[in-house]
């Protein structure tokens, strides 16, 4: 049973809601809306008021859905971002091409995209990209970007993205370390190693490595921990110890011997993680679909070179 046009909620009082309960917090809501705390308590109190039921239940610094709210919510959620979809294209399109947005990691951003990208504005020169490196996951559509690049195990691929690449680590070193192999326990006892804690899976850390070549138990010299992967890269470059690289991100700087792999007596642990694609619309603007297919292409090149 539906009801009149003119008994609906004005749209003021559903935007209010919606804001709340994307974020679940009447002062994130604000700041989403430009309002003060106050205003957008008012807003849902007068949506209440206007339906006549309650819509969330309130605790102590914490707010939740009543089964009312909980399901209108799911209906005005979706009718809201569908507004928010057309009043931004009827807005681009009276604006002209508008930036494609790309979220990533900030070690893909700096590593893997930025030494190449240069080459795509020369082929596109018309085409704005707009970058947004960051480690955190995002909601394309909730946030306006056009795609993101997300890493993930090979059976956790979000639906519909595409697959880009593997991810193939091994130790590296600078050349200055004076280290061509690490092939014996008494290397690891008198180096420096670097290690990165942004990821807990084996293949980036040492003490799994050290295992897997029987020198569990095997002291290094001292031990630098980093929470960005560019930032352990740029230490093992600069000469202050040994770091486990990802091939694929860092092949320019072993082709130019700003790095050199070191090669184990037995294989480290292998990843079966990869980064992917995922693009917010099916069938994006012309400027978007430009960048994903150059992005892919890219990415088989990487995909299909050979590790020695």
């Amino acid at each position: 049973m539906s009801v009149p046009l003119a008994r609906i909620p004005s749209i003021e009082l559903l935007r209010g809601f919606v804001a709340v309960g994307r974020r679940m917090s009447i002062t994130l809501a604000a700041q989403d809306l430009f309002l003060t705390q106050s205003a957008v308590s008012r807003q849902i109190h007068g949506l209440e008021s206007a339906l006549g039921i309650k819509l969330f239940e309130r605790a102590h610094r914490a707010i939740h859905f009543t089964p009312e709210g909980e399901r209108l919510f799911l209906v005005a959620d979706s009718a809201m971002q569908q507004l928010q979809d057309i009043v931004g294209a009827l807005q681009a399109s009276r604006a002209g091409p508008r930036p494609v947005t790309l979220t990533a990691s900030i070690s893909f951003v700096g590593l893997w995209l930025l030494p190449r990208l240069p080459s795509f504005q020369q082929q596109h020169p018309e085409v704005e990209v707009r970058l947004s490196a960051n480690n955190n996951i995002v909601d394309l559509r909730q946030e306006g970007l056009d795609m993101a690049i997300r890493y993930c195990a090979a059976d956790a691929m979000p639906a519909g993205a595409r697959r880009l690449f593997g991810e193939t680590v091994f130790p590296v070193a600078h050349p200055s370390l004076g280290i061509a192999r690490l092939d014996a326990p008494e290397l690891i006892a008198r180096s420096v190693l670097l290690e990165f804690e942004g990821d807990t899976s084996p293949w980036w850390r040492w003490d799994a490595w050290l295992e897997m070549q029987g020198w569990a138990g095997v002291k290094p010299k001292g031990v630098i921990r980093f929470n960005l992967f560019d930032q352990m890269i740029h230490a093992a470059m600069a000469g202050q110890g040994i770091a486990l690289g990802r091939s694929q991100f860092i092949r320019p700087m072993l082709s130019d011997g700003r790095l050199v792999r070191l090669a184990t007596p037995r294989p480290g642990p292998s990843s079966n993680k990869l980064f992917c694609l995922l693009q917010r619309e099916p069938a994006p603007p012309a400027e978007t679909q430009a960048l994903i297919d150059w992005i892919v292409a890219e990415a088989q090149l990487t995909d299909g070179q050979q590790d020695a």
